[in-house]
This record gives C-alpha cells, sequence and structure tokens, in this order.
C-alpha cells in the first residue's frame, strides 16, 4: 500500500490524497524534434530543454485518452511506468531500481531521457524563485505558469480576458479566484487524464506525468508530476506504475 501522496482515482472521481493532496539529439532544430513521424516543439527553460508538447509515439500497450485517436493529437498518449521506462514487465510490481540509468532514456529519443524528481524540482524551483533543496519539491505558482493558455476546463490566461468572462478564460473561480493558465515559459503543459484501470478521468481538468523515480517505499509505485485546472501549484505524488499518464520528455 501506497503511503502520504497515493493517487486515488476510482468511480470516475479523482481525488488525490496528498496531505491535501530511431533519431539523434541533432534532430532538435530551431525548437523542433523530429522523432516517430511527429514533429514536437521544445523549448528552453533556464538552461533544460524540454519538449513542449506531450509525447505521441505509439508503443504497444499505450492509450489514447476514451480510446479515441482524436485525444492522442490533442494530448498524446498515456503510458504505463514499464513502457515509460523500457523495462521488463515484472518491474510492475517489483523494484528495478537497479535498471534505471541516469539519464534513463526508456521510449524517448536519442539523446533524450524521462526525468527525474531533481529535473522537475530545478524548473518548478526556477519558476518559484525558490533557493532550497528539499526534493521533491511542491511548486507554489509552476501550475499557472507551465499551463497551455487553451486546452484546459475552466482555464485561461490571465489579463483583460480573464475578468471578462470569455470563452478563453471562465469565470468559474475557487475562492473567488479565476483559474489562470499563463504559460509564460511555452511549456504548454495538457490536461491529458490518465486511465486508472477503472477507466479513464480527468481530461480537461488534469495532466499527470511519468517520472524516472521509484517510489522508495512501495515497489509497484513510481513519482508523477501532477497540474489542476484550478490550482496555481505544480505538485508531486506517487502512482501505481500500472496506470496510464503522459510523458514529457527532456534533453540529455
Amino acid at each position: 500500500m501506497v503511503t502520504t501522496r497515493f493517487l486515488l482515482l476510482a468511480g470516475g472521481v479523482l481525488g488525490v490524497l496528498a496531505f491535501i493532496f530511431s533519431c539523434s539529439s541533432d534532430d532538435v532544430k530551431e525548437g523542433l524534434l523530429e522523432y516517430g513521424g511527429q514533429t514536437y516543439r521544445t523549448v528552453n527553460i533556464n538552461g533544460q530543454i524540454l519538449m513542449a508538447e506531450n509525447l505521441n509515439y505509439d508503443m504497444p500497450g499505450s492509450k489514447c485518452y476514451g480510446n479515441n485517436p482524436a485525444n492522442c493529437a490533442a494530448y498524446g498518449r498515456l503510458y504505463d511506468w514499464v513502457t515509460v521506462m523500457a523495462l521488463p514487465h515484472s518491474c510492475i510490481s517489483l523494484s528495478c531500481a537497479n535498471y534505471i540509468t541516469t539519464p534513463h532514456k526508456g521510449i524517448c529519443p536519442g539523446g533524450w531521457h524521462i526525468p527525474t524528481n531533481a529535473e522537475w524540482d530545478k524548473l518548478y524551483r526556477f519558476i518559484d524563485g525558490d533557493h532550497g533543496t528539499e526534493s521533491p519539491y511542491d511548486s507554489r505558482t509552476a501550475g499557472r505558469y507551465l499551463k497551455a493558455k487553451l486546452g484546459w476546463k475552466h482555464c485561461g490566461p490571465s489579463g483583460p480576458s480573464s475578468s471578462s468572462g470569455s470563452s478563453s478564460s471562465s469565470s468559474s473561480s475557487l475562492n473567488d479566484k479565476p483559474y489562470l493558465c499563463d504559460d509564460a515559459y511555452d511549456f504548454a503543459a495538457l490536461p491529458g487524464g490518465c486511465n486508472n484501470l477503472g477507466g479513464f478521468t480527468g481530461a480537461g481538468e488534469v495532466g499527470f506525468w511519468w517520472r524516472a523515480s521509484e517510489n522508495d517505499s512501495a515497489a509497484s509505485a513510481a513519482y508523477i508530476s501532477f497540474i489542476y485546472n484550478r490550482f496555481d501549484k505544480a505538485s508531486w505524488s506517487h502512482s501505481p506504475k500500472n496506470y496510464f499518464h503522459s510523458v514529457r520528455c527532456f534533453k540529455d
């Protein structure tokens, strides 16, 4: 049983228990990456070069949200952890820490890898202007500034449109605060939702991204990043390895 930050996704209702909650690297040219017959945008944020789109690489066992191919085009594909890491299926329930390399390529293009806790920490801290050392790190503001301006329910960029109730930024709010999706760094985080084996849930409202780090206390779980439409923060949690989440690759 995963403790502290276990994702409970059941009955179509998403809740987070987090105490509140082949190609080479030379294929990157002018912010574009060719991989698997698809072109991905990339972005440099504080020296980290990242995919600015969710991975949509068709691997056996990967899923489109709702089994609808249009959602793969919109949000990228969803993968379980062992597929993402290109590890034996037995790693679903067993610790495979000895097989995890740094960097760990997994299903990313050559010269790219599945990001670690430390790499997500670096991204989050830069956006917060935080110089602490605890890891994994919860960001106070990265959700707002990493979310794409479009594609999120009831969430849009700040500015005049945010207060006008326009379609790009709904008047829905939490504690009378608009849901803000500013995409200030061109990361364009998308709410691809997930599949928790009981069904698909969360598209348009929450994005989950696998990390290369296993949960230290439960072999059947690994770390994820997640961002909600209605919160400014960006956080981490643990997820069962057999759940299906999105992927962003970082450059070596």
